[in-house]
């Protein structure tokens, strides 16, 4: 008789871990259809929710994957839209560069989209996040829909930091985007010891295009500044420019106004 229970018990047991095997392997599965960390992105998304005072909670989907965004609508009659990127392991309502711009430029006239980028647990290094660009081009692209849909062209992009490597990787390599114009504020590209000294992607770029830096930047961003004007000028990019924010670091903290001046007379001028 126990050896009969033993029996039952066992293929009880059985029949419960083929119940349990297309669960288990669905969810290792959704964790390798990213490479980046989706439990921060959640935990990210579930703070801001709860604090968001500007804009609206948006949810885009990305090749199965739902990322966050955060729209605010012009103020005023809309000049167009801007999508906003992040830098690295933050997110789309970080309180230094990205919430004053999203912010300030839907005070000033512009529809704002600012979305989460794929990102990397807190102590991961910059050459750790090659594998995440591949992610790029589809929540860029998830964003860009969501923009036209709202009727407000034309769409540049904004990015900081990782999101200004993430945003010239992307368009590099896609002359078809929908985008209008760039500007990238701590961009790294070109500068020694940063993710892409070569700034092979910037060259690829046709669009108008706003280099911003701080005048005390990273050492990565002020070392590849010649390098970056040097790569747009050979690749023809007749509408390249860049500003430097006198006594601005890399964060830009202090010099908020002076960022969201120089971002909003780019954009006039090219709506």
């Amino acid at each position: 008789m126990r050896r009969m229970n033993r029996i039952l018990s066992l293929g009880v047991a059985l029949q419960c871990m083929v119940l349990l095997v297309p669960c288990w392997a669905s969810d290792v599965a959704k964790e390798q259809h990213s490479a980046s960390d989706l439990e921060k992105e959640q935990r990210w998304a579930d703070q801001i929710i709860d604090q968001l005072f500007d804009g609206e909670v948006v949810w885009l989907t990305a090749d199965g994957i739902e990322f966050l965004g955060l729209y605010a609508p012009a103020a005023s009659e809309p000049k167009g839209s801007v999508l906003v990127l992040h830098g690295i392991g933050v997110h789309p309502d970080w309180p230094q560069v990205v919430n004053p711009l999203r912010v300030g430029l839907s005070e000033a006239g512009w529809s704002t989209l600012s979305v989460q980028m794929p990102i990397l647990r807190n102590a991961a290094e910059s050459e750790e996040y090659r594998p995440l660009f591949e992610e790029v081009p589809q929540r860029v692209e998830a964003a860009t829909r969501y923009l036209q849909k709202r009727g407000s062209p034309p769409i540049f992009l904004v990015a900081h930091s990782m999101g200004a490597s993430m945003a010239m990787h992307y368009l590099g390599g896609n002359s078809d985007s929908g985008i209008s114009g760039l500007v990238t504020i701590g961009a790294s590209a070109g500068g020694e010891g940063s993710l892409d000294e070569s700034a092979s992607q910037l060259g690829a770029i046709r669009l108008p295009m706003l280099d911003i830096y701080g005048e005390n930047d990273l050492d990565p961003v002020l070392t590849g500044v010649a390098t970056r004007e040097a790569v747009a000028q050979a690749s023809g990019n007749d509408d390249f420019g860049q500003i430097e924010v006198p006594g601005a670091d890399h964060f830009f903290d202090g010099y908020e106004q002076q960022l969201l001046d120089a971002v909003s007379s780019w954009l006039e001028e090219r709506r």
